[in-house]
């Protein structure tokens, strides 16, 4: 698993750290990783001149030092200073290093256009300009010479791209957007959240040496590795019911292929029984294309309910479907709760719950439980959750007691716990975007609340085999939401395999 941890409780590591270290020793460590890796693309890319962007802080400093190791390893290296007031502005000892080892050294405010052309040269750019101190956004000045970069440059950023919240909570796009993030000890919240994730780039940790391990993550993500330990695996003495029946309430004659695409990747992923009930159209679908389902109400472990689901629907047996579903929520059953079945929230369920909106979906849960606490409450935008979805997703699992996946590009999973860490996975292509996708997630969530699974882990861990299935399916180009279904069971035994 990755763990981010908050920015204060980096400080606090790194200030345990230079307590029992020489001065200065690490941040001679982080100089040298990051000089590392940069020799290293720098290789990659037939590349031979580096250019640093130095602030103010001691990431300034770390890649004024990596600036001098480039330059004692033969490389070009030239180091542009932002600060209004020059060399006075910037670390002291790492500019000195980086012009004793030949670094060329120039001052932004003096010659903004002569710093511009300079930028423009490097064939690697080092963003030292803000840290885990800075605020979203950038000053003017800085942003020029961001824009001064050149199309084909491999840009470095320090500890965290300047211009991103390090906190992972404000959305600005006016930041460095990285082709590679270098940071040290730990990864922070902007990397792993989705303010941030975009603008990270690759994300490459050197070990310094911090202390961190029993540290409260404030973000964590699964890895492939972790599907073995998390995933259920039967054993000799399991049979159909030990291994968890899922109850699929979901489809109607509007939305006919969801119960289909629900239903086969539950089964995909290897649930001891579906139950499903629908009306009479995806009934038959269902039938049809997964002869295991068995059609009708009966005794579960875990209830799906949702996708495709209208609950405005009148006849043809959707009554019936309604009846069931609000009862599903009313019982103390595990369940996740997709699309339509969103609609039928109004209360706290006392059982582990699982909420899978996209972001309009949300604003509109949000915006129906605001008004209910308080009438005169003005609606949630689509717009306000894409730009605070934490603090979105965070409100809605406290009006709800739910979990809450909230899923984008950066699928966030968030606990009703207060203070607890929040999930995050980024594993699928964009490709994914596609109907019914939506669909095929909850159908893997709701197979692993059956087989029981807590809501957290079986969020997570469905975001994640989701996206690999997706990202395999995709080969690079299009694919279609059946086909990420019919992807998961062998995507699971290679995953499993790697154990």
């Amino acid at each position: 698993m990755i763990r981010a941890l908050s920015v204060a409780d980096v400080r606090s590591a790194e200030a345990n750290a230079m307590a029992e270290l020489p001065e200065g020793e690490l941040m001679s460590r982080a100089a040298e990783g990051l000089a590392e890796i940069a020799a290293a693309r720098l290789a990659e890319r037939d590349g031979r001149t580096v250019v640093a962007l130095i602030g103010a802080g001691d990431n300034g400093g770390d890649a004024l030092y990596a600036a001098g190791l480039l330059c004692e390893a033969g490389f070009a290296c030239a180091v542009v200073l932002l600060p209004e007031s020059g060399r006075a502005g910037v670390h002291g000892p790492g500019l000195e290093a980086a012009e004793l080892a030949g670094a060329t050294v120039v001052v932004a405010a003096a010659d903004p256009a002569a710093a511009a052309q300079v930028v423009a040269e490097g064939d690697l750019v080092l963003d030292g300009i803000v840290g885990i101190g800075g605020r979203p956004g950038l000053r003017p000045a800085a942003a020029a010479l961001v824009d001064a970069i050149a199309d084909d440059a491999w840009v470095m950023a320090v500890d965290v791209a300047s211009g991103l919240d390090p906190d992972g909570v404000e959305v600005d796009d006016d930041a460095v957007w990285a082709d590679e993030t270098v940071t040290f000890g730990v990864p922070k919240p902007a990397h792993l959240l989705p303010a941030g994730e975009s603008a990270t780039g690759r994300l490459t940790v050197v070990d310094i040496g911090l202390a961190v391990d029993d540290v409260p993550a404030a973000v964590e993500r699964l890895t492939y590795d972790d599907v073995a330990a998390l995933w259920p695996v039967p054993g000799p003495g399991d049979d159909k019911y030990s291994r968890g029946v899922l109850g699929v309430v979901a489809g109607g004659e509007t939305y006919t292929g969801a119960a289909v695409l629900a239903v086969t990747a539950a089964v995909e992923c290897g649930v001891g029984m579906v139950r499903y009930v629908g009306t009479s159209t995806p009934t038959g679908l269902v039938r049809a294309a997964v002869p295991e389902a068995v059609i009708g109400a009966g005794q579960v472990q875990a209830w799906l309910i949702g996708p495709g689901l209208d609950p405005a629907a009148a006849g043809g047996g959707a009554e019936a479907q309604l009846t069931l579903a609000r009862e599903a929520l009313a019982s103390d059953l595990p369940a996740v709760v997709d699309a339509g079945g969103l609609d039928l929230v109004a209360a706290r369920r006392t059982g582990p719950t699982l909420l899978t909106p996209h972001a309009g979906e949300l604003a509109r849960l949000l915006t129906r439980l605001a008004v209910a606490r308080e009438p005169a409450a003005g609606p949630v935008t689509r717009e306000q959750v894409e730009r605070e979805p934490v603090r979105h997703a965070r409100l809605a699992a406290e009006l709800t007691g739910a979990t809450v996946l909230l899923k984008g590009s950066t699928t966030l999973v968030v606990g009703p716990e207060a203070g607890a860490p929040v999930r995050t996975q980024a594993d699928a292509p964009a490709w994914l975007a596609t109907a019914g996708s939506g669909d095929v997630l909850a159908g893997v969530a709701g197979s692993l609340l059956a087989a029981g699974l807590d809501a957290l882990d079986a969020g997570s861990l469905a975001a994640l085999v989701h996206g690999v299935a997706a990202d395999r399916a995709s080969g690079g180009g299009p694919l279609r939401a059946r086909v990420v279904a019919e992807a998961l069971r062998p995507t699971i035994r290679d995953l499993l395999r790697r154990a």
